[in-house]
């Protein structure tokens, strides 16, 4: 099995909706997409193995001692041999991917966020860096897409915690705000144990507005010059945003114990009229 076949198996596996980004790029940046988003799988697959801390850290640092050798030009993993490549081709930084392993070591460390600014950080490096990164392959013109890029992934990462309430509680981990579950008088035992939905609707509620902030915001810094080469970027952005509104929606018909996804179809035809310019954001 040749390093990009490992990668596209590792995707297929992970049967995520980032795989409708890649329809429309050049086999080039197909590729070193592929890899990149394979290296993000390996990493956070670490942190939901039934292992101590110990172990999970020590794994991570691993991968830490492997992408100080990708960028050596001597690559062990099939993920890394897969990335090198386009580490010059793209000028992908080594910060980002460090900053993405420290990301997932706050998972291990931390499953509970004082405030928003807290919860922020922790989304810049498990989303941001990887849209940096990804904003590099797809190619920009202006810097000011490095801004989209950076409030998009803060975006992706608030919609993914709404969506996977119940799933992080049921490996102890809350994602909201400790200040924001006291301010709507929502104890944490009623998301461990799935108590009380009524009172989860507002606090979802004020997750989505600050989540469709963030959408706005991305979609206002990017630059019109870079917008044909951001598409697959928009159309995770558009995937994401319809995602959210359903999420929202559900939650105040109490369903918040059912994961909300989109069918194929959906997210297909969201994709090809993002393709075609289509954005729900800014109608939204």
């Amino acid at each position: 099995m040749t390093p990009e076949q490992y990668c596209q198996k590792k995707i297929q596996a992970s049967r995520s909706n980032f795989s409708f980004a890649f329809f429309f790029l050049s086999k080039q940046r197909r590729l070193g997409l592929n890899a990149l988003y394979a290296f993000c799988r390996e990493v956070d697959d670490i942190v939901d193995e039934e292992r101590g801390k110990k172990d999970k850290k020590e794994k991570l640092n691993k991968w830490r001692e492997e992408i100080t050798l990708l960028f050596q030009k001597k690559p062990q993993h099939p993920v890394s041999r897969a990335l090198l490549p386009h580490i010059e081709i793209f000028t992908l930084q080594k910060k980002y991917f460090t900053e993405i392993i420290d990301g997932m070591e706050m998972d291990i460390d931390c499953n509970r966020y004082k405030n928003l600014d807290s919860l922020k950080r922790y989304c810049y490096k498990a989303a941001s860096a990887v849209g940096l990164l990804s904003a590099n392959i797809f190619g920009y013109t202006d810097n000011k897409t490095l801004k989209y890029a950076h409030d998009l992934g803060i975006a992706l990462q608030l919609t993914n915690i709404i969506r996977d309430i119940e799933e992080d509680s049921k490996r102890g981990r809350i994602y909201i705000p400790l200040n924001l579950l006291k301010k709507h008088n929502v104890h944490e035992n009623d998301i461990l144990h799935k108590l009380n939905h009524k009172q989860l609707i507002p606090l979802i509620s004020e997750l989505g507005i600050i989540a469709n902030k963030f959408y706005l915001s991305a979609i206002k810094q990017l630059p019109y010059a870079d917008r044909q080469s951001q598409r697959p970027g928009l159309i995770m952005a558009n995937i994401y945003f319809v995602l959210l509104q359903h999420i929202i929606k559900k939650s105040k018909q109490e369903e918040i114990n059912k994961k909300v996804s989109l069918s194929t179809y959906k997210k297909l035809n969201i994709a090809i009229s993002t393709y075609f310019g289509k954005s729900w954001i800014s109608n939204g």
